[in-house]
Formats: C-alpha cells, structure tokens, sequence
C-alpha cells in the first residue's frame, strides 16, 4: 500500500468519486490507499460537498511548509494496550477529531474530545491531555470549559486529589438532547416572529414554516435519542454483513 502524502492527481480522483457519490472506502480502494487517509483528506478540505482538489492541494503545501517552518517536537505516540499499533491509534485520533471539527466542534475541543474518547478509561488530567496533545496546560483549560458547559464532559477527583475530566458512557445521549433543546428554542422564537409578522403574510408564512420543521426535528432527535440510549451501556453483538454503499459518506 503506497504511503507519503497524496499527489495532485489522487486529489483530483477523490474530488471526481465524490462527485460520483462513491463512498470514501471505495476511492481508497481505487487508490490503494487506507480509507482513513481518505476521510482525513476530506474531512479537513470542506467536506464532501466543498471538496476541491486543487484547493486542498494547495492547502495542504502551506500547512507542511508552515510546519517546517515552525519544526516543532513530534510527541511520541503513547503505549498502547490490547497489542494496538500506536501510529495507527494516532492516526484514527486525527481522523475522529477531523470530522468532529466538521461537525461544528472547534479544533482544540475536538482534539481534546477525541483525546478522552480514545482513552480506554474514558478520563485524562489535564496534565496528561497537555502532554498527549503537546498543547499548553492553559489551551487544555479553555478547550473542557467549553466542553463541559455542553454537557460532553464532566469533572471529577481522583485519590491523589487531581483534577480528572471524564467522558461517560451517555455523552452522546446527552448531545442529542441538548441539540433537541436548542431546536426547541429556536422553534418557539420563530413562533413569535409568526405572531409579530403576520401569519397570512410571506415572512409569517416562512417562519411558521421553520417552526414545523424545527419542531418535527427536535421532537424526532428527543424520541430516537430516547428510545436508543440502553445501546450506549450494552455490549455490541456481532456486526452482521452489509453490504458497501455507493452513496456518498463514510464508511
């Protein structure tokens, strides 16, 4: 399997699978490459609607003559239980936080995220997250304020009366819901713009309109994230065999 970074030319294949709506496993099978090199690259390039190869070509030379402008210490992969390849571990953290930016999580939550959920305790101190991540005690404090005033993280003391930030079981149980509250929100303040504007008229209309939908997502995001919570404290069973899609997405 060919390794070093992607040319132009595979850029240019990857923006045409997309457009295609092939899915990332199976442009990485057409290029011999890992899927996980084809998620990263465009995941971190505008997604697979925005991608753009030339683009992403482009950015990808300044961040690599940036960083050997700056040549900064590469930290070493720490050890890893359960025989795991440590540059693969690495590799997969840097793919999960990829597409959590994506998702709307800025950059040093997301690697800060990533960071707890790989971890197979599920909970780092903040001098551990700063040493992994190779960031400043200070850019780790700011990163799980934010996280845990969005209910993601919570924190807790350990016997040696160390600050421990923890990621639970429920954490994406508790998203969801806080996603479907804010809809919920949003759905009656575009209630009362219904009620200022007029609903008979074109921006009445409109916002009614948002009201229905937003409320029909909220109430739906409530009800599954509900109905599925017992699946994040069960042990998975076998994964049947499906077979590969060609829309477009991850596989």
């Amino acid at each position: 399997m060919p390794g070093g970074r992607l040319t132009q030319q595979e850029r240019q294949q990857i923006a045409l699978g997309l457009a295609d709506g092939l899915a990332y496993a199976e442009i990485a099978r057409r290029l011999d490459r890992p899927t996980s090199t084809i998620t990263r690259e465009v995941m971190r390039n505008g997604g697979p609607t925005g991608y753009r190869a030339d683009l992403a070509h482009r950015a990808t030379e300044h961040r690599a003559h940036r960083r050997k402008q700056a040549a900064p210490r590469s930290p070493e992969a720490p050890p890893q239980a359960y025989g795991r390849d440590p540059e693969a571990v690495r590799e997969y953290e840097e793919v999960f936080t990829t597409v959590l930016m994506a998702s709307g999580t800025p950059k040093m939550m997301a690697r800060v995220l990533a960071c707890l959920c790989i971890s197979d305790a599920g909970s780092l101190t903040a001098s551990e997250l700063a040493q992994r991540l190779q960031v400043s005690p200070a850019s780790v404090s700011k990163a799980v304020a934010f996280l845990d005033s969005q209910g993601l993280v919570r924190r807790e003391r350990d016997e040696r009366r160390r600050e421990r930030y923890v990621v639970d079981d429920d954490i994406w149980y508790q998203s969801m819901m806080a996603s479907a509250r804010a809809l919920a929100q949003t759905v009656e303040t575009a209630r009362q713009g219904v009620g200022i504007l007029g609903p008979d008229t074109p921006a009445g209309v409109r916002f009614e309109n948002i009201a229905r939908f937003l409320d029909f997502i909220s109430e739906s995001t409530a009800r599954a994230a509900e109905q599925a919570r017992d699946i994040l404290t069960t042990k998975p069973g076998p994964r049947p065999a499906k077979p590969e899609t060609t829309s477009g997405g991850t596989a």
